[in-house]
């Protein structure tokens, strides 16, 4: 279907954050939230405080019904192809590829030469894919939703330096051939969490204090939080 798992959109958004892209390829958009959340987070929340875009997000999107006035609005440019056909042909280099519930619909060997020339001519590639696909056949008469493959944490290591965020559904990685790029990436993450999660524990501690001897239960447990 033209969508993906709602519960790991935090996760990946919180990547794609610290991964901070100036360019980004949406491949297989479907409906087009990643590429909605991209703008938002990527354009307005950079200080600006202005309406507009100045980032270069662009999508694939192989099955044309799915295309609507979202996408036109949104990506600066929509490929209505497949990207196996595409790949070779793309004359930009962007800052972050994005495959998310998408390469389970590949046959392996097809899915791994496009990896690798993703790799090869991209900064980096941020992966989502099922640890284990559903049986799934075509949807919404879309003969490219059907489930063809299964992948691994060793398929995606023997392709690149590779950071994975710890989910027990879907396999979530961000792949690069630049250990340096890799690096910084895990630095920033490292932020970015550690001031949410102080963020939310300030918040948490003035919530609490108005409620009669919760402050001293708190006390026993904060290291926890």
């Amino acid at each position: 279907m033209p969508s993906s798992q709602y519960y790991h959109i935090s996760k990946i958004m919180e990547m794609i954050i610290s991964l901070k892209p100036n360019s980004l390829l949406d491949i297989g958009s479907g409906y087009g939230k990643f590429g909605v959340l991209c703008r938002e987070y990527l354009e307005l929340w950079d200080g600006r405080q202005k309406y507009e875009f100045k980032k270069r997000i662009d999508c694939v999107e192989v099955f044309k019904e799915y295309i609507t006035p979202l996408h036109r609005y949104i990506y600066n440019n929509i490929y209505d192809t497949n990207i196996l056909d595409l790949v070779t042909d793309l004359d930009y280099k962007y800052d972050l590829i994005l495959l998310i519930d998408v390469l389970e619909h590949f046959e392996k060997k097809e899915g791994s030469n496009l990896l690798k020339t993703l790799i090869k001519n991209n900064k980096g590639v941020l992966i989502s894919t099922p640890r284990k696909p559903s049986p799934q056949k075509d949807a919404f008469g879309n003969v490219y939703e059907t489930h063809r493959s299964r992948w691994t944490d060793n398929d995606l290591r023997s392709l690149g330096e590779c950071y994975f965020i710890d989910d027990s559904v879907s396999l979530i990685c961000y792949i690069s051939k630049n250990k340096e790029l890799v690096h910084d990436f895990k630095k920033n993450i490292r932020y970015l969490r550690k001031q949410g999660k102080s963020s939310f524990v300030k918040t948490t501690k003035k919530t609490i204090i108005r409620i009669p001897g919760a402050l001293k239960a708190y006390n026993k447990i904060k290291h926890r939080i």
